[in-house]
């Protein structure tokens, strides 16, 4: 593991952070590699620009998994790929209402963004469509809850559709770094999925991507995937911890440690001082009893269960949520700072207008 020559202050860092200046790649090898005994410091400093642009506020998420397993990706990572030997359920798509009730018990539990995923490796145009009615249905029963959608790689004009239907975001991961990418897919690249985001920002969506940690990636990988995830500008990035799933080519993969994980968040905050940095998938059995520690990098979370796997009781999120000092978002809360408000729109220029692009 490579050591930067000379690593900055914490308060250097923040400083940095809080005037939305970008890191260099020496200070995030530096915040990767930093010292558990000086953790804290580490923490205390970076949790100050979380609380300038966000406050006291925690963002709560929900999953709805649409269709589970049988995807012909094989992305070794996913206990739903192509060959999969991971005990989770399957099933076909989820109807309208049983997608309405599903969302119902996650924002009955205080969630303002509801996830919408389905395993494949991306959507056909009747997909698309049958998500029509359900998002109909979650909006006009939640008004104010917004609706992410997950449906993987996307094609020419299904971000548009997927915007008219009601859809607010769209999450698609970068995962790792574009020079190991091919080490954990082969059936789609790196770049297919820098396309996919972009295409949802150009219809207006509010793009979401992120990463895995615990994959055997270096801190090298890291830096890259967050300076890469930097380029495409999202309005928020889920870090994900490895699930390491029986039945799965990274089963048996237990590489992270509690300050590990506490090190990766620092770092994406840093990259992103004001935007959404969510606690994702593998928060629960990584952090483990330093997940309230996390609350001071991280202004998001997922409530409950994940995709395939159990999380924890919704009870005991929103419990960790208060007694870290946090409150819970409502619906009526902007996610953004306001400085970020004006970002997110829908292109009216270049191909397909009268208008020149932005070239």
């Amino acid at each position: 593991m490579s050591q930067p020559e000379h690593r900055p202050s914490a308060a250097a860092l923040a400083r940095s952070a809080l005037r939305c200046e970008h890191p260099s790649r020496d200070d995030l090898l530096g915040v990767l590699s930093w010292p558990d005994e000086d953790l804290l410091e580490l923490v205390a400093a970076v949790g100050r620009v979380r609380r300038r642009f966000f406050g006291d506020r925690v963002k709560l998420n929900y999953l709805v998994n649409l269709k589970s397993g049988l995807c012909p990706e094989d992305c070794t990572y996913c206990s739903q790929r192509l060959g999969s030997g991971a005990d989770i359920v399957t099933y076909t798509w989820l109807s309208s209402e049983q997608t309405r009730r599903a969302a119902a018990c996650g924002i009955e539990g205080g969630a303002a963004r509801v996830c919408l995923v389905a395993s494949g490796r991306g959507p056909t145009d009747r997909d698309v469509d049958r998500l029509a009615p359900a998002i109909a249905a979650i909006k006009d029963d939640n008004p104010g809850v917004e609706v992410c959608a997950c449906l993987g790689l996307l094609s020419p004009g299904q971000p548009e559709r997927l915007r008219e239907a009601g859809v607010d975001a769209y999450n698609h991961n970068l995962n790792t770094s574009e020079e190991r990418y091919a080490d954990i897919c082969s059936t789609h690249g790196f770049a297919d999925r820098v396309e996919t985001v972009q295409r949802a920002a150009q219809a207006g969506l509010s793009p979401c991507s992120g990463l895995i940690a615990g994959m055997g990636e270096s801190d090298g990988d890291l830096v890259d995937a967050l300076q890469e995830l930097r380029r495409l500008d999202p309005d928020s990035v889920p870090v994900n911890f490895l699930i390491p799933f029986d039945g799965t080519p990274l089963a048996g993969r237990w590489e992270l440690t509690p300050q590990r994980c506490l090190r990766i968040l620092a770092a994406a905050r840093l990259v992103f001082p004001d935007v959404e940095v969510r606690l994702a998938g593998g928060r629960e059995i990584h952090l483990r009893s330093l997940q309230p520690l996390a609350l001071h990098l991280a202004n998001s979370i997922f409530l409950g269960d994940y995709l395939t796997s159990e999380g924890g009781p919704g009870a005991a999120d929103l419990e960790m949520v208060r007694d870290a000092g946090f409150r819970v978002q409502g619906t009526d809360a902007q996610s953004l700072p306001a400085h970020r408000l004006d970002l997110v729109r829908p292109r009216r220029r270049g191909a397909g207008t009268d208008r020149p692009p932005n070239a």
